[in-house]
């Protein structure tokens, strides 16, 4: 039996998400991205093709590599202007009753206590559909515009990064026990104190003393998204994610991404299977190839070629506008997307920056298929079963067109052969993935931090014994 394929939609609260230049497009909404009703056209459009959620991905700071600066950025609208995502929830969550909702937000650039208040806020108004990217941020001017001196080793932002989960989890699962809310109104108690508990936590990164300050939201901690595809992204992954979205543009990226995420997560003493891995694709799907195919080639006339270059130079690192289009990618240490450049410079294509360029001003990182609803099925269900991968991250060329288009035309076909649900499963978005319970289960990390008396007795006589060590090697010494 064929395995059932999952689909997200990838956006972002800025124009032109994935796809340079396509803002001039005649039918394109993207310039709306400031209003509601785009946001909630797109989320019924996505409800009714059955997409698990919309991902909405963000940065902190702007394109500022290609060519030393961000003109290019500024001039076609790439990622900048970009809102705030965790404000659309709310009104996506209003007009849709099971659609998830993914929010990127970095643990660089923002405090965790603060943060836990502003999730658990989200989760209780979706009522439970709520799910978090997590990103370690990969932009200087970001750092730079939040008072750091520059952006942390690739390495240290996933230290960092750990940490602050670390503070989450006892904030969710640890502070408030189950039934500290009871609302007895005959006895006037809101809530029993005894049962709320401050989660002493302090680390490297973080001091956190005290309670959280929310009663629990219907998941706890959200469902957990991660994209980092680099070895410490991968390994964090493993760990931690239970969504991960990757950008393969090859099969066998893809397919040696898919088994080393699950290898780890395997030794990370969790359930392989409970880890759906997404990969970034672009669909353009019409009632024949040919019209798929005219359609692909008019977009392709709006691609901005500097535009795509700010992107690929912004995700990479490398300023591409220092070469000439038909110079070669090579691989460049970069602190950026280290996946990014290992893909494009160690994949199975030597690329050309002029071939970058085109390749990448539709869909981004990700593979663009183009065919009937037949030609995109058979290619979508090839992929999952030479790499094991779960499901696709859709990217849009044109908004709202290339959703419609997919809800239109490929829903249906992989609906009649089997591989793509035609209802949604009941209750919060955890359980509507894994058809197990809202909370997190007793094998990922989060469970250790939920009897939290525990975990702080602990701490102590780890940091009384370390006292002790420190004070006989002084003597000894």
């Amino acid at each position: 039996m064929s395995k059932t394929i999952r689909l997200n939609a990838f956006e972002m609260n800025c124009v032109g998400h994935q796809s340079p230049g396509l803002w001039t497009h005649p039918r394109d909404r993207s310039w709306q991205y400031k209003d509601l009703e785009y946001w909630t056209d797109l989320a019924k459009i996505l409800e009714r093709g059955m997409f698990d959620a919309i991902f909405i991905a963000d940065v902190i700071g702007y394109y500022d590599v290609y060519k030393g600066g961000n003109y290019h950025a500024l001039h076609q609208a790439a990622q900048i202007p970009v809102n705030d995502p965790l404000q659309l929830a709310a009104p996506i969550a209003m007009v849709t009753e099971h659609l998830g909702i993914g929010i990127t937000a970095s643990t660089s650039f923002e405090h965790p206590y603060t943060f836990a208040r502003r999730l658990s806020t989200a989760d209780h108004h979706t009522k439970g559909r709520l799910a978090w990217n997590v990103v370690t941020s990969y932009l200087e001017s970001g750092a730079k515009n939040v008072g750091q001196l520059g952006l942390r080793d690739h390495n240290d932002r996933y230290a960092v990064a750990a940490e602050y989960l670390e503070v989450l989890y006892k904030l969710f699962e640890g502070s408030w026990e189950d039934g500290a809310v009871v609302r007895d109104r005959e006895n006037r108690v809101f809530t029993h104190p005894e049962r709320v508990h401050e989660i002493g936590h302090k680390g490297k990164s973080f001091e956190v003393p005290g309670y959280h300050l929310c009663e629990p939201s219907p998941q706890r901690t959200p469902v957990l998204f991660q994209a980092g595809a680099s070895g410490p992204g991968k390994r964090f992954a493993a760990e931690h994610a239970e969504c991960v979205f990757v950008a393969a543009p090859t099969q066998t990226l893809l397919r040696d991404y898919v088994a080393d995420v699950r290898r780890q997560a395997a030794l990370a003493g969790r359930d392989p299977r409970q880890v759906l891995i997404y990969n970034l694709v672009t669909v353009i799907v019409d009632e024949t190839d040919a019209k798929a195919q005219a359609k692909f080639e008019a977009y392709q006339r709006h691609v901005s070629y500097d535009g795509s270059l700010v992107f690929m130079s912004g995700w990479t690192g490398i300023d591409f506008g220092q070469y000439l289009p038909t110079d070669t990618v090579k691989r460049v240490e970069t602190n950026a997307i280290v996946s990014a450049v290992e893909h494009l410079a160690g994949g199975d294509k030597a690329w050309t920056i002029e071939e970058l360029a085109r390749w990448g001003g539709v869909g981004g990182l990700g593979p663009v298929f183009v065919g009937s609803p037949a030609t995109v099925a058979d290619i979508l269900q090839q992929w999952v079963e030479a790499t094991d991968v779960d499901g696709f991250n859709l990217a849009y060329a044109v908004a709202h067109e290339t959703f419609e288009d997919v809800v239109e035309h490929l829903v249906p076909e992989l609906q009649r052969r089997g591989v793509y649900p035609r209802a949604y499963a009941p209750g919060t978005l955890r359980e509507k993935l894994f058809g197990a319970q809202a909370r997190l289960p007793d094998d990922h990390p989060a469970a250790q931090y939920r009897d939290i008396e525990r975990v702080k007795r602990e701490a102590a006589e780890q940091s009384a014994n370390s006292a002790d060590a420190s004070v006989q090697n002084a003597v000894t010494a």
